[in-house]
């Protein structure tokens, strides 16, 4: 991969290279964030300095179907030393999947002064860069978010049905086989409740991780990911835009390139996704 500032991203400095995080392993300023699908890799081994945000635990609300509100934001943030002025660099596994679902989360409560650590794990190990299983403990901080603020980014399932009617455009970011309803899931991931098969109508179906090149996790070049979302798939950058998966984990990722790689104008993420809109009454669907 060449260098992020040459690739023509529409946003690139909301990425940074292995070697930038390397040189700040220990810079006050920057806090170093792993997020990972398995919650196993963490203990077993991570960059120095870094902490844990579990996406189940820290990010979801544990009755809720939702995410924390803000006094929760305010306590994780206060409780991994993260203060307003604090970059933000997110990592984690599957090419930095759950990395960039926790990066979304942020965006709720406009926490921007984020970044993203291109290839993740992935890339970090094969360059034989150091792992740790050190937990850090930093000095708490007195954080104050504003209140969770969904609109810009996220859409709910009304959101989708009026964008539904309005022909909008619709991304579902799963593997073709749960895209044309053979599968409800993946052999390896949870059902987790859908009961009928298929996608919204009208989504094009891009999975999640064509946006990644799988010999080091770090993300296509600008003009590659032009050719997949708007030359072979026909998406407008200009039109509003929905993404979603099962869950809206894979469609963050999605949302991520879709909004700072390609500059699209205005994507929200469907976290509600399939385990949602399958369980639905009444909602179209197709096959």
């Amino acid at each position: 991969m060449s260098d992020i500032a040459s690739r023509g991203y529409a946003n690139p400095d909301v990425l940074v290279s292995t070697e930038w995080v390397a040189a700040h392993l220990d810079d006050p300023a920057v806090r170093i964030i792993e997020s990972n699908e398995d919650q196993l890799l963490y203990p077993s081994g991570h960059l120095p300095g870094a902490v844990q945000v579990d996406w189940a635990v820290d990010l979801n609300d544990q009755l809720r179907r939702d995410y924390l509100r803000r006094d929760g934001f305010e306590a994780l943030m206060a409780r991994i030393g993260v203060t307003r002025e604090t970059v933000c660099v997110f990592y984690g596994d599957r090419n930095n999947w759950w990395a960039t679902y926790a990066y979304w989360v942020f965006q709720l409560f406009g926490h921007d002064n984020a970044r993203v650590m291109d290839g993740g794990r992935q890339k970090w190990e094969q360059e034989g860069r150091p792992l740790v299983r050190e937990v850090p403990s930093y000095a708490a901080t007195a954080y104050g978010a504003p209140e969770r603020d969904d609109a810009p980014v996220r859409a709910f399932r009304d959101d989708v049905l009026a964008h539904l009617e309005a022909g909008g455009q619709l991304v579902d970011v799963r593997s073709p086989q749960e895209y044309s309803g053979e599968r409800l899931h993946m052999p390896d991931f949870p059902n987790e409740g859908a009961l009928r098969g298929g996608h919204i109508p009208g989504a094009r179906n891009i999975p999640w991780a064509r946006a990644a090149d799988p010999a080091d996790g770090t993300f296509r070049d600008a003009a590659e990911l032009r050719d997949i979302y708007l030359n072979e798939q026909g998406l407008s950058p200009d039109a509003d835009t929905i993404a979603y998966c099962r869950i809206g984990e894979r469609s963050s990722h999605t949302w991520f390139v879709l909004t700072h790689l390609l500059g699209f104008a205005n994507v929200r993420n469907y976290d509600g996704s399939w385990t949602e809109w399958g369980n639905l009454v009444n909602v179209p669907i197709e096959k």
